[in-house]
């Protein structure tokens, strides 16, 4: 997941037509993915009748495997936006943009290695970073309301901006459920961490 957000990125910041497609055809892999561990995970349950941390740790997994999924498909509108922006000049450099996929994309990265180690503490921190993309998000309204009030021709593609701000803020989002998800399988508590 962390490459199909940082490859959206890079594709925006390249003004990269086809790499933005890239990801876009690479979301059907994600999908197929996701399903396949959904059924390993549903059969295991069925034929193996786990219980307490074992059980725990299945449906975990199950959770993690469809807010990747989803990400995917954040990632893939990101992209679909990117493919836009593309074929017209750029605005303001897209404003919050690349650095809130900077800051996703390592929060993807930081999240699974929470997972993979069970720690409780990087899945903390990792939710806590968060909070800055919520900033940028909020802050790429300001400044591209300004652009498409100080000029018409803005709005297509400030339009674009904040379609594709809101996808990133909404993987930080699924980043943290992730975080939640780590709590849980470490102690068996749901936690919100928003």
């Amino acid at each position: 997941m962390e490459e199909a957000v940082r490859t959206a990125t890079d594709a925006m910041q390249a003004h990269d037509a086809e790499l933005a497609a890239r990801v876009i055809a690479d979301d059907r892999r994600i999908n197929e993915l996701q399903e396949k561990v959904s059924e390993l995970i549903t059969t295991t349950i069925a034929t193996q009748q786990p219980v307490a941390r074992d059980l725990r740790y299945l449906l975990a997994l199950d959770r993690v495997a469809h807010e990747l999924e989803r990400m995917g498909d954040h990632a893939s509108s990101v992209a679909k936006q990117v493919r836009k922006l593309a074929q017209q000049p750029p605005l303001r450099r897209y404003v919050f943009l690349p650095r809130m996929g900077e800051l996703v994309a390592g929060m993807v990265h930081d999240v699974i290695a929470a997972l993979v180690e069970v720690d409780e503490v990087r899945a903390r921190a990792v939710a806590g970073r968060d909070d800055e993309v919520d900033r940028l998000y909020h802050a790429s309204f300001d400044v591209v309301l300004d652009l498409m009030r100080a000029d018409p021709d803005n709005v297509d593609r400030g339009t674009r901006i904040l379609f594709a701000a809101h996808y990133l803020e909404r993987i930080g989002d699924r980043v943290t459920n992730i975080a939640e998800d780590v709590l849980f399988l470490a102690g068996g508590v749901v936690e919100d961490l928003n």
